[in-house]
């Protein structure tokens, strides 16, 4: 039986974070899925389609990472790469994870990066997807993904630049998207983290190649042929850096591989992950 996901799930604290994650399935084999960093991003938004289909399989645990969904969004905290990363490490000390393997969606990919590169005993297997991490100019896609404004226009623009399909934007989602975007704290969170000029955002999340070619770890990298937000180059890249890699690109596909190509992507990660 499918499990059925809630948006809240269990809490728990996280070098000093309060953190909401979802759990499913079951084991030894812990799996960790990172979300990406869009606007009223949660945990359950970034992998509603995805959890469902790897219960049966591993044990997968998805974080919101600290000032985004339901996890706290502490006063005068600085909001960083290392920030986020030093959570997820509080968080496989917290359930008492020794090892996992870590899924990465664009800066959540970053984020994978930076604890795989600190901390390589304690990651299995890594998947990035549509990952930031090296060097490259932004995108305008990024730019006005990270500088959104709150109202139903600007959403509705946001997933026409985050989808290559037009059957996935309408209306309905652009105002369940928008009333995410405005719950309490969402915003005021999310338009902290990443001000003008954005460049360095990108660039304060890039992972030095010497540390990119030490990783020792099998990795799946994963790419939207028609990506707007984060470029196809990137992940190119991170195939010539990382030796133990494969890429897999998606053609018509755009920055949300795990909806627009929701069961072939599933099948893919059950492959890599459960062995």
């Amino acid at each position: 039986m499918t499990p059925e996901l809630a948006k809240i799930g269990k809490s728990v604290l996280a070098h000093g974070i309060d953190t909401n994650y979802l759990e499913v399935g079951g084991g030894a084999n812990s799996v960790v899925f990172v979300h990406g960093s869009g606007p009223g991003v949660t945990a359950y938004a970034n992998w509603r389609l995805t959890l469902p289909a790897m219960a049966e399989h591993v044990h997968a645990y998805a974080p919101d990472m600290v000032g985004f969904g339901f996890s706290d969004r502490p006063g005068g905290i600085t909001y960083s790469v290392q920030t986020w990363a030093d959570q997820i490490i509080g968080f496989l000390d917290a359930l008492g994870i020794e090892r996992a393997s870590l899924v990465g969606n664009s800066f959540g990919g970053a984020i994978a990066l930076r604890v795989a590169t600190q901390h390589p005993h304690r990651v299995n297997r890594l998947v990035l997807m549509g990952s930031i991490g090296v060097p490259f100019p932004i995108t305008e896609g990024l730019d006005r993904v990270w500088g959104y404004q709150p109202s139903f226009e600007n959403m509705r623009s946001i997933l026409d630049i985050f989808a290559w399909s037009r059957d996935l934007v309408n209306d309905e989602l652009a105002e369940v998207r928008y009333r995410a975007s405005i719950q309490p704290g969402f915003q005021e969170s999310f338009g902290s983290m990443f001000p003008a000029p954005r460049q360095r955002w990108v660039d304060s999340m890039v992972i030095p190649d010497d540390e990119l070619r030490a990783l020792p770890h099998e990795t799946l990298i994963i790419h939207g042929r028609d990506d707007k937000v984060i470029p196809l180059s990137n992940s190119l890249r991170l195939l010539e850096l990382i030796e133990k890699s494969q890429l897999h690109i998606y053609g018509r596909c755009g920055h949300w591989t795990q909806i627009e190509w929701a069961d072939d992507f599933n099948d893919s990660l059950v492959k890599f992950l459960a062995h």
